[in-house]
This record gives structure tokens, sequence and C-alpha cells, in this order.
């Protein structure tokens, strides 16, 4: 399970992201409380407006973030994102301590929270594999997870105790410190042991080059057009979280602690996705269903312990989706393309958030928070629907060949890819995934 980590420079890599995650998430939890609660009167909306500038920037700017991920050093590249992230949290934490903070400008914050990370998220997946084994990759992405969720069954419980003890500004500032622990890690790991840059060898090229390898790849599509769906419909959390904690009659301390409580089966998730060997479809196509089933329980629940309690499987769902979708994409694409198709898939998964959260916050303020919860189950289930609808359609589900009326999932079969790009392009060190056979788009002419 932790075979990623015989790694020096991920081992360092690890601990840091643990620090920095749990700053982040008290960071989260406090300006969700705080755009809700300090600079209106219970607004989702506006809530919802914020998380769309925050989010919004990975999908306008995708053109430009996976290029500078795949043509400059990772690793600089994340210490001058995180510097600048550690800077804005300081920004904020001053306005709020000193009473001038109003929502216009908390929302240019998160606009530029957003700029910050839509370079940041990108360069940072793919410096994964940098610090990696192929064969390990899978797993690092997993053990990334399980350092996401782990920090986040921490901070968004002790965010909401500090902004009932302290207030929300000092939340932002011991954000801002946690980020000395990135930018730390990343000046100690060992330049020398990250794995050789692969670059293509067509100059140029840029997203297009990128969107065309997904494009030819339906796997891709399909992975993408799932995630985007639960993404902009199903994992509006910080809205969700919230509305549902003050119907229950709780303060920011009960909604930190939905958010800790969610991160429950984040963490089991993650650390059941690293046992895995590799990452399959059929455990994305599964988890999206889990995702709805349980998304449509929660909707239902009376109280705020029952609820609380089906979080755990919301989140459970949650990241074994995510998790894999990540895994599969990374393992599964060709090195030399690999920062530009993680920038489109950060931007399927970001991105989702300016579409869905205004959608989100305007159900909750017209109708409520769980017909606002219930619609991304149904996300959730119709993404379950494409998922098995794809393996059908490719082969991968079919009738068992010695029983009738068994069908049975095939992992092995092979995909036809369609070759858009030069193959001088594609790296020539094996993949460790499903076998993939590329076949001339004009053979049907011949």
């Amino acid at each position: 399970m932790f075979r990623s980590f015989r790694s020096f420079n991920y081992r360092t890599w690890f601990l840091g992201g643990v620090i920095s995650n749990i700053g982040g998430w008290m960071q989260a939890t406090a300006q969700d409380w705080v755009v809700l609660t300090e600079l209106t009167d219970n607004d989702a909306t506006a809530m919802g407006v914020t998380m769309a500038l925050q989010f919004g920037p990975p999908l306008v700017l995708v053109s430009l973030t996976g290029w500078v991920a795949d043509r400059f050093d990772r690793r600089k590249v994340l210490l001058c994102t995180q510097t600048a992230l550690m800077l804005l949290a300081l920004g904020v934490a001053a306005l709020l301590l000193t009473g001038v903070m109003t929502l216009p400008l908390m929302f240019v914050f998160a606009a530029a929270f957003g700029v910050a990370n839509a370079f940041d998220a990108p360069a940072r997946q793919a410096f994964v594999s940098d610090m990696v084994s192929l064969e390990d990759t899978s797993n690092a992405v997993a053990l990334n997870s399980a350092a996401f969720n782990m920090a986040r069954l921490v901070g968004p419980a002790v965010g909401g105790i500090l902004i009932v003890l302290l207030g929300s500004g000092w939340v932002f500032v011991a954000n801002a410190v946690t980020f000395l622990a990135m930018i730390v890690a990343l000046t100690l790991i060992r330049v020398n042991e990250l794995t050789p840059r692969v670059k293509s060898r067509r100059g140029g090229g840029g997203l297009g080059e990128g969107f065309r390898y997904v494009w030819g790849r339906p796997d891709l599509m399909v992975v993408f057009v799932m995630v985007f769906l639960i993404g902009a419909f199903g994992m509006n959390f910080p809205i969700f979280a919230s509305t549902m904690a003050l119907e229950f009659g709780r303060d920011a301390d009960g909604y930190g602690l939905l958010s800790s409580v969610l991160a429950i089966g984040s963490l089991a998730g993650a650390l059941l996705a690293a046992r895995r060997d590799r990452a399959r479809v059929r455990v994305l196509v599964m988890a999206a269903g889990g995702f709805g089933v349980a998304s449509l329980v929660s909707a239902a629940m009376p109280s705020y312990v029952t609820y609380a309690a089906v979080l755990v499987l919301v989140g459970f769902s949650t990241v074994s989706m995510l998790t894999t979708a990540n895994g599969y994409v990374q393992t599964t694409t060709d090195a030399a393309l690999r920062g530009r198709v993680l920038a489109l898939y950060m931007a399927v998964i970001m991105g989702s958030t300016p579409v869905g959260a205004p959608i989100a916050g305007w159900i909750v303020d017209t109708f409520s928070a769980r017909t606002a919860i219930a619609v991304g189950g149904i996300a959730g289930i119709v993404a379950f629907g494409i998922g098995v609808g794809w393996m059908l359609w490719s082969g991968r589900l079919h009738r068992h060949e010695g029983r009738r009326f068994r069908l049975t999932l095939d992992e092995t079969r092979p995909l036809s890819v369609i070759r858009s790009m030069n193959p001088g392009s594609f790296d020539e060190r094996p993949t460790a995934a499903t076998p993939i056979r590329l076949t001339d788009p004009h053979d049907d002419e011949r």
C-alpha cells in the first residue's frame, strides 16, 4: 500500500502536503463561513458565485496552464504558485482582521486564488509522476488523495473551532504559515533523483495536441464526462454542508464537523485505492453509482447525526471515483503530453464548479438544500449509466463465452484508438495500463 514511500522525494513531498492541506481545509471552511454568515445573510447564491470565481480560472486558462506544466521545471512552478497562495492568504487575513473585507473584495480574492491554483494543480499532479516510477504512479496518486483527506479530517474541524474562538481572520493567518511546509519540502527535493522529463518531438502543439490525444481516446472522454457531471452537480459540498448545518441549527463548528465526517469516508476510499495495483474504469463506474445512491439517501436524512453518518458513504464513493480517474489518466497518458492532458482533466474537475455551484446555490435559495443534494445524486446516477453504456459499447462488458446468460467484465480487452498524432510524439516506454491497439483512421476507407 505504501510502496511509493521508497522514494525520498515522495516521502518529503507527502509530509509537506499533509501539513499544507490541513491549512488549506481550515481556510476553505473559514472562507465559506465568512461569505455565508459574515458578508451576507445566509446567501447560498453568493457562496456559489465565490466558488465559481475560485474554480473558474482553471477552465479559462487551461491552454496556458497545461503548456506551462509540460514546458517548465514543475518544481520551480510549484514554488512560485505556493508562494503566491501564501501571500493571498495573508492579504485576506489582513482585510478580515481590520474589518474592511467586503463581498466584492472576497470575490476578487477568490478569483486570484483560482488563477494561482490554475497553474498549481496540473504542475502538482504531473510532478507526482516525476518523483516515482511509472509502476508506482497510481499508488502515489492514491496516497496523495489519502494525505488530502487526512488533512480534511483535521482541517475543517479545527477551522470551525478557531472561527468560534478567535475569528475567521486568524484562520487565514494559520493557513499562510502552513504553506511554508510545502515550500520547504520543494526545496529539499533531490533534483537529480527526479524522473527525466519526456518532451514532445513536435514543436509547439500546445493544448490542441493534448485535446486531439484525448479526443482519440474514447475511454478518456468517458472518464472526463463522468467526472464533469458529478463535479458540477454533486460535489458542491461547501454549499450542501453549510446550508444543512444551518437547517439543523448548528454553528461554524457544526459545519466543520460535517466536512471532517465526509473526510472519514474519503480517507477510507483513498487508502483502498492505494491497495489496487492499477486504476480501473470499472471502479470509477461503480463509485459513480455509489455516489448517486448515497447522495439521494443523504438528502432524505431527518437529523444532523443521520445526515453526517451517510456523508461517510458519500465521501468514500467520491474519493474512490476521483482517485481512480486521476490514476487512470496519469498511467495511460503519453508521458510527453501528461501535463496538458492533466490540465484538461483538472479543468474538467475544477471548471465544473463555475457551472454547477451557482446552480446549486440557486436551487438551495429557491427550493431547499435537500433538493440541491438530490440533483447531485441524480447526476451520479446519470454518470453511472454513461459508464455502463460505454463498457457495453467498447466490448469490456460482454456475454460470457462459456455461459449464455452470464455477463463478464474484461479489463484487458484491447481498445481501438484513432492515431490522431504524429507517432514521433509518443513516449517509447511501455505503459502499465489496458492494452491499446492503435489503428489508422483510413483503414475503413481502403
